[in-house]
């Protein structure tokens, strides 16, 4: 069976994924982009910005396999827009005319609507779901590869908590942000089900993954 994967997520040392005052000029909050500085450092990071250079090594290994075996997408409602989007019937995402996915993309909400098709293979379909509901949707529109959720912490604590996730990379970017929206509350002993790697890299983030132990 796909398995469920978590790639590229980044956290501050407090456990904060997003900060606070989320906006469309400023879709994580106050934490700005200093979160994701790491990654579009990286040699795959600046390609996908359209540009050329950028490290290599540690953090471009990893942030690599965001797309590797990648057949679907679940995202919250969050991570689609900024608060009220929901409102604005012409919105379509922040990410242009080409997002990034390239393949089907679940986005849950409570206000589902018609799906919406853009260029590269990116179909964003609107769910009322549960996780599992979700997942076994996603699952079917992957074609036998893997499922990525794509965020945010709302989203994934609720993959978490129902035992959903296959394998985690969360990356631990070393700065305080005090608020906004914590990644781990409620998931106490989460450890317990998973082997633990970390991985320190010259950049100055951690790298830790979280692999499913086998039954």
């Amino acid at each position: 069976m796909s398995l469920v994967r978590v790639q590229n997520f980044s956290v501050s040392l407090d456990g904060f994924a997003t900060g606070e005052g989320q906006t469309l000029q400023a879709p994580f909050g106050h934490a700005g982009e200093r979160l994701h500085d790491w990654m579009f450092a990286t040699r795959w990071g600046r390609a996908m910005l359209g540009r050329t250079g950028g490290s290599g090594g540690v953090d471009d290994a990893f942030a690599r396999q965001f797309a590797d075996g990648i057949g679907a997408e679940i995202m919250g409602a969050g991570k689609f827009g900024p608060p009220g989007w929901q409102d604005d019937p012409e919105w379509k995402g922040p990410w242009g005319s080409n997002p990034p996915f390239h393949t089907p993309v679940f986005v849950l909400t409570h206000r589902p609507r018609p799906s919406v098709e853009r260029e590269g293979g990116t179909t964003f379909h609107f769910l009322d779901a549960s996780p599992a509901e979700a997942l076994a949707t996603a699952r079917e529109a992957a074609g036998g590869r893997d499922v990525r959720l794509g965020g945010g912490p709302t989203m994934l604590r609720d993959f978490l908590a129902a035992g959903l996730v296959d394998h985690l990379h969360v990356v631990v970017v070393p700065l305080v942000l005090g608020r906004g929206v914590r990644l781990w509350d409620g998931l106490e002993a989460l450890e317990r089900d998973y082997d633990v790697e970390s991985t320190s890299s010259p950049g100055g983030v951690t790298h830790v993954t979280f692999t499913r132990r086998a039954v």
